[in-house]
């Protein structure tokens, strides 16, 4: 059985049942847009290290998202959105399509290897749409320049949690390849905010593809420009600025009368880190897992879309979701053409944004080095055959005994390991790094 719900002011992590099966794109897809006339505009937000316990609309006890919280009244929240629980690993299946068994990048450091022979990312399959792009904000660790996978334009700063040049890796950062300052008191999201709005104006005319891929909330935390003197909750004062930042873009393409032909996405690339995870509760309890784990709070992201006229406002969608699936969305949102020659992972969620029924998937992938799982609105099973309940998710999962006498169970698990059988993980390319998914010199920075 496959059910699917659409519910108005719903619970958060209700769940469906749904029968497993294997996604591979293998033909080409040339799909037409959603709406007639002008194809849609397409800005991708991506947040870093930020989860659901940061996020008002999920219930987040401890902070503040009014204009995150306004996209998601206008549009659509996701539950089970999954991705991998590191930064690269999670940007590259967010940008290829691919899983990371298919591309390599399994870790911080292989994820930086791959070539465009290789691989190809999202904007070189929108160009065929006729799409301008760019990106503005972290590309770390994907690997070259953002011009070598196909963007346009980019401004691009080295590294993670990049805010002032009072850090090393903030002196600088490239803008199409060009070596530029960052001046005394110019707070670097500022810059980035001011080149995605001269990038929207620029193209207002053109359908265009804006990569945004905030500095917020990846440490070194450190005061915005809006934070006291005596700042008393400074990454507080972060997770407020990264949403101000949201609603001010969100009100440019309002007075560029883009709104109505523009697809908003916002996403986070990975779970809460270490140590903020604590704080990050919904409703006082704490998520298992967190950054870096395999736990659900490593990898269940807030994910929200907003297209006025398009996508039913005030909804919220309980399918399994994963980062894989934005390649063939957006593709299909912009008209364009998706290649015969490429095994692609991802399906098309573009269905569920225009509120009809698609075809969701039953079940999600998640990798991270030599570790995995599909993950189905209910249940989870890993590598080592380890099956858990996920009933209590996001806050508990439950072992389940592998003797166990329970028929449904039983059932699942025959019915994940045939997902994970065909998806056959271990026959792609292997995992080289120390099992953890990091960089390998992390553990030695750690102890310095």
């Amino acid at each position: 059985m496959n059910r699917r719900k659409f519910i108005i002011n719903a619970g958060m992590f209700a769940a469906g049942t749904a029968a497993v099966h294997s996604l591979v794109f293998g033909r080409e897809l040339l799909s037409g847009a959603l709406t007639a006339g002008k194809k849609p505009n397409i800005i991708f937000i991506l947040a870093d290290d930020y989860g659901i316990g940061e996020v008002g609309c999920y219930g987040a006890d401890n902070y503040k998202t009014p204009n995150i919280n306004t996209l998601a009244r206008g549009g659509m929240r996701f539950t089970h959105a999954y991705t991998p629980s590191l930064c690269g690993p999670s940007r590259a299946c967010i940008m290829t399509g691919r899983y990371g068994f298919h591309t390599g990048a399994t870790n911080q450091d292989a994820t930086g290897r791959f070539t465009p022979a290789a691989e190809a990312m999202m904007p070189s399959y929108l160009k065929t749409a006729g799409y301008a792009s760019a990106m503005i904000g972290k590309w770390g660790q994907l690997p070259l320049a953002p011009s070598d996978f196909g963007f346009d334009e980019y401004l691009q700063f080295k590294g993670s949690g990049v805010y002032w040049n009072t850090q090393e890796k903030g002196r600088t950062y490239s803008v199409n390849g060009v070596e530029t300052v960052l001046h005394d008191k110019d707070y670097l999201p500022d810059v980035m905010h001011r080149h995605a709005v001269d990038f929207i104006t620029k193209h207002r005319s053109d359908p265009f593809y804006l990569y945004y891929s905030l500095s917020h909330v990846h440490g070194e935390i450190l005061p915005t420009p809006e934070s006291a003197a005596d700042p008393k909750d400074v990454y507080a004062d972060n997770i407020t600025y990264m949403d101000k930042l949201i609603g001010r873009l969100v009100d440019v393409v309002d007075r560029l009368k883009l709104r109505d032909n523009t697809l908003i996405v916002f996403f986070g690339d990975n779970g809460t880190a270490g140590g903020k995870a604590d704080r990050a509760t919904i409703g006082g309890r704490r998520l298992s897992g967190q950054k870096g784990t395999m736990l659900e709070g490593g990898s269940v992201e807030p994910l929200i879309v907003n297209w006025p006229g398009v996508t039913p406002a005030g909804t919220v969608c309980h399918d399994m979701i994963d980062s894989t699936d934005f390649v063939p969305t957006f593709a299909e949102v912009a008209g364009a053409t998706l290649p015969r020659e490429r095994v692609l992972d991802g399906r098309s969620f573009a269905a569920q944004i225009r509120g009809t029924k698609g075809t969701p998937r039953d079940w999600a992938f998640v990798q991270l080095a030599s570790q995995w799982y599909v993950r189905d609105a209910g249940w989870k099973l890993n590598q080592a055959g380890e099956l858990f309940d996920m009933s209590g998710a996001p806050f508990e999962e439950k072992l389940i005994p592998v003797d166990t006498a329970d028929a449904n169970a039983i059932a699942v698990r025959k019915r994940l390991q045939a997902a994970l059988d065909k998806l056959n993980p271990a026959g792609g390319i292997l995992d080289d790094g120390d099992g953890t998914g990091r960089h390998s010199n992390k553990k030695k920075k750690m102890k310095e």
